[in-house]
C-alpha cells in the first residue's frame, strides 16, 4: 500500500502554473532585509551630538584647544629634526582643525535642530495650557457673577431691619387708631369699646330706633 499523504502538505503547482519562487506566508512576519549602510539609533546620535556641541560651548574646550595648539607648534619648532611630524607652515595642524571644524558644524546645527524641536513641543503645550487657563477663568467668572446675582435677591439684614421697623411703626399706628376710635365709644355712643362700626351686626341700628 502507498502511505496516504499528510494533508497539510503545500502542493507543488505543475504545469504552466509551476513557480520555483516560494509564496509569502501572511500569518509570519517578514524577515529582515539586509542593508549595505550601518543601521544606528537616531535618538541615541541626536543625544551624542547635543552633548558634543554643549562640550564646544565651554571655556574648557578652547582652553585645552589652545593648550594643544601651542603643544603642537612648540614642539614642531624646537623638537629636532628627526622628531617633527608637522614642520611649518603646519599643513597638517591645518588639516586638523579643518577636520575639527567640518564635524562641528553639522552636529551644532543637528543639535540646534534638536533644541528647536523641543520648544516647538512645548510652546504648543503651553498654548493649550493657556487656552485652558483661559477657558477656566471665564467660567469662574460667569460663576461669580451669577452668585453675585443671586446674592443681590437675598435678603440682607439691614432689609430685614428694614422691614422690621416698617411692620412695628404700622403696628403702633394701628394701635394709636384703635385708641381713638375705643375713646369716643361708651353707654351714649354707637357702640362698645374697641369695636368699629364695621364689625357690628346690621341690626343694631333698627333696635337702637
Amino acid at each position: 500500500m502507498v502511505p496516504e499523504r499528510d494533508a497539510t502538505r503545500e502542493r507543488t503547482p505543475s504545469g504552466a502554473t509551476a513557480s520555483t519562487r516560494t509564496r509569502a506566508r501572511l500569518d509570519q512576519p517578514r524577515a529582515p532585509r539586509r542593508r549595505l549602510l550601518p543601521e544606528w539609533d537616531p535618538e541615541a546620535f541626536g543625544r551624542l551630538s547635543e552633548r558634543i556641541a554643549r562640550f564646544l560651548g565651554t571655556g574648557r574646550f578652547i582652553v585645552w584647544m589652545t593648550i594643544v595648539i601651542i603643544l603642537w607648534v612648540v614642539w614642531n619648532v624646537f623638537a629636532p629634526s628627526g622628531l617633527r611630524f608637522d614642520n611649518y607652515p603646519f599643513i597638517f595642524l591645518t588639516l586638523m582643525l579643518s577636520l575639527q571644524a567640518s564635524y562641528a558644524a553639522p552636529l551644532i546645527l543637528l543639535a540646534q535642530n534638536r533644541q528647536d524641536d523641543r520648544d516647538r513641543v512645548n510652546l504648543e503645550q503651553d498654548r493649550k495650557q493657556n487656552e485652558r487657563s483661559i477657558a477656566d477663568t471665564e467660567y469662574l467668572t460667569r460663576e461669580i457673577a451669577a452668585l453675585r446675582m443671586g446674592l443681590g435677591e437675598v435678603a440682607t439684614r439691614d432689609w430685614i431691619r428694614s422691614e422690621l421697623q416698617d411692620v412695628l411703626k404700622e403696628l403702633e399706628d394701628r394701635r394709636d387708631g384703635h385708641g381713638s376710635h375705643s375713646g369716643h365709644g361708651g353707654p351714649g355712643g354707637h357702640g362698645g369699646p374697641g369695636v368699629f362700626p364695621a364689625d357690628r351686626s346690621p341690626g343694631r341700628d333698627t333696635d337702637d330706633r
